[in-house]
């Protein structure tokens, strides 16, 4: 290859002035083997460079085709270079491989570059050029283009990139396509590449494409790592797609993979979040069959599950369990979670005992387990033992997050000392923590109780100032009070706020304001409301139902009465309202209280 420097004036109809121009020509790349026709050299595009703007510029040089003229002596096409020409050996195969990106994105290919290239592309110069290309997409044909056309057999390394651009791209199906074109042409995949196909995939939620790659590599005999097949399930349990994930426990772990007790663990976890207690504990009892022992994690995530579904008695037995072995010992959680079990029982005293317990075993209780207890005490009306329980987390150096406060308050409320609950939201606000949702609905709905209507409807008001997700049933207790007070004109407004915050209303709520209407005398409005229930696909009750036929008859309507009523059997499928109303309306019609 040679170099020239141009020391020409610049072409005025170039449009550039001032700028030296750098001319590359190639030399003696040429066909192997190649037989002389007709004395004409085919013409290649090389890159155009100037010294001073950045962007590039195609020119067409002639690049010989008879390899067999070169070797002779010369021909009428060669001519000798000027002195000023330097032969560039070194990076040759850099500019080759800009000729041959720049042919595949910017012009058709006749059959003599095809040929050209069939003999000249080589697997290293293949995979630099799917590496200049910087494109995914463009990577893609010209591996499709030189597979097919040129019948390359392409390197390890460009398979490799090509799946993992791809896939950084979210192009899943086409870098599975280059999967199985690798396996194809005969290279087999590593655990590396599988591993990180399957974990693309299953992070995007493809588990389909993420199963077919296990199923495939099977008959590969690729041994995957633990990691990889524990961050697909754990992908799995994430997406509540627990049966999907045990299912593929049976079919692919014992058989393909080096299983470690954090697999088990992230089943456990998984069942037990769905309630199902007794697999999980058959998941469990496998662990041994694998060579797996169970950790204090696994113990933990049993208690827990055993706890949500109130067989707190099993929980405590696994903990003494825990207790017997010798390899492990029960931790904070393990304590907390058999709390937590006994306090949503309100077994107070039982949880106080093993609070006691943990303490004595030199275990320090965390924040969760003095708020578990709190609101424990709460519930249970005992707000002595509540707040000794908050004197002893302060002095233990914890502070008193939402969830110490909201368990406060609303055992102040349950106990009828709704006042002391609004000094406690006053004392939160000056610590600057933050209310939650439970916070206002435990206020809202004990002011509500007490007929306090225009302080709850002040909480209401507060809450637009925050970013929560409200829900109906922090709004329903002051809809309720105002439309038992006959200020249905409130309640109305409160409704619209619902929905301003985007908040639907739900059964309750629509009942609520439907009797409300009726009790002001507001007919229409109350089926207009009923019929805006239907619209939004709110299925209404018995109670709604019937207390609007109800209203209606006793307002003397008894054609729209037939019409709900109508509407509730047929439509709705509510076939206990068939005998409250006679078919016929021009007669006595039963009032249904």
């Amino acid at each position: 290859m040679k170099h020239r420097d141009s020391n020409q004036k610049p072409n005025s109809k170039s449009g550039i002035s001032g700028h030296t121009h750098k001319r590359i020509v190639i030399e003696n790349v040429c066909e192997p083997r190649a037989e002389p026709s007709d004395g004409v050299a085919f013409h290649m595009t090389l890159l155009f460079f100037t010294t001073r703007t950045p962007w590039v510029r195609a020119s067409k040089v002639a690049i010989a085709h008879f390899h067999g003229l070169a070797q002779g002596g010369g021909g009428s096409w060669s001519r000798p270079f000027n002195e000023k020409e330097v032969i560039l050996n070194r990076n040759s195969e850099a500019w080759f491989v800009k000729v041959v990106c720049t042919l595949f994105v910017r012009f058709h290919l006749s059959d003599t570059c095809l040929g050209y290239l069939s003999k000249n592309l080589t697997p290293l110069v293949a995979f630099e050029v799917v590496r200049r290309l910087d494109n995914p997409k463009l990577g893609l044909k010209f591996f499709e283009f030189s597979r097919e056309s040129l019948g390359l057999n392409h390197s390890f390394k460009t398979y490799n990139l090509l799946m993992r651009s791809l896939c950084q791209m979210g192009l899943y199906d086409s870098a599975k396509m280059v999967f199985d074109c690798m396996r194809s042409d005969g290279h087999l995949p590593d655990s590396w590449n599988v591993g990180f196909l399957v974990l693309s995939c299953a992070q995007v939620g493809r588990f389909d494409l993420a199963k077919k790659l296990l199923a495939e590599v099977q008959c590969d005999e690729v041994g995957l790592s633990s990691f990889v097949y524990n961050k697909l399930l754990d992908e799995l349990v994430k997406r509540n797609l627990v049966d999907e994930a045990v299912c593929l426990f049976r079919e692919h772990m014992g058989l393909h993979s080096h299983l470690d007790t954090c697999t088990f663990n992230i089943l456990i976890r998984g069942l037990c979040r769905i309630r199902e207690v007794d697999k999980a504990f058959a998941i469990f009892n496998d662990m041994g069959s694998f060579g797996c022992s169970p950790d204090v994690v696994t113990y933990n995530t049993l208690i827990n599950g055993l706890c949500r579904v109130n067989e707190v008695n099993r929980g405590h037995e696994l903990l003494k369990e825990v207790q017997s072995r010798s390899e492990l010992k029960p931790d904070v959680v393990t304590y907390t979670s058999v709390i937590s079990g006994y306090c949503k029982l309100g077994k107070m005293e039982e949880a106080s005992v093993l609070f006691d317990e943990m303490i004595s075993s030199g275990i320090k209780p965390n924040p969760i387990t003095f708020n578990v207890l709190i609101n424990g005490f709460g519930k249970a009306g005992d707000m002595v033992s509540a707040l000794t329980m908050h004197e002893k987390m302060i002095f233990l150096g914890y502070f008193p997050d939402v969830v110490t406060f909201t368990s406060l308050i609303d055992g102040y409320c349950r106990t009828g000392q709704v006042n002391q609950g609004l000094k406690l939201w006053h004392e939160m606000n000056a610590r600057n923590v933050t209310p939650n949702v439970y916070t206002f609905a435990v206020l809202i709905n004990a002011l509500c109780k007490e007929n306090r209507l225009h302080e709850a409807r002040d909480f209401l008001r507060q809450m637009k100032c925050h970013d929560f997700v409200t829900k109906p049933f922090m709004y329903n207790p002051v809809i309720d009070g105002f439309c038992k007070a006959g200020n249905v004109d409130e309640a109305n407004k409160i409704m619209a706020e619902m929905e301003e915050k985007k908040c639907h209303p739900d059964k309750v709520t629509f009942t609520i304001l439907i009797i409300g209407h009726c009790m002001k005398g507001r007919m229409f409005e109350a089926i207009n409301i009923f019929s805006k229930m239907l619209s939004i696909g709110c299925a209404p009750d018995t109670i709604t139902v019937n207390s609007l036929i109800s209203c209606l008859l006793k307002a003397g309507m008894p054609n729209e009465a037939f019409r709900i009523k109508k509407t509730a059997s047929e439509d709705l499928h509510m076939s206990s309202l068939k005998r409250t109303i006679p078919l016929r309306t021009d007669m006595d019609i039963p009032m249904a209280i």
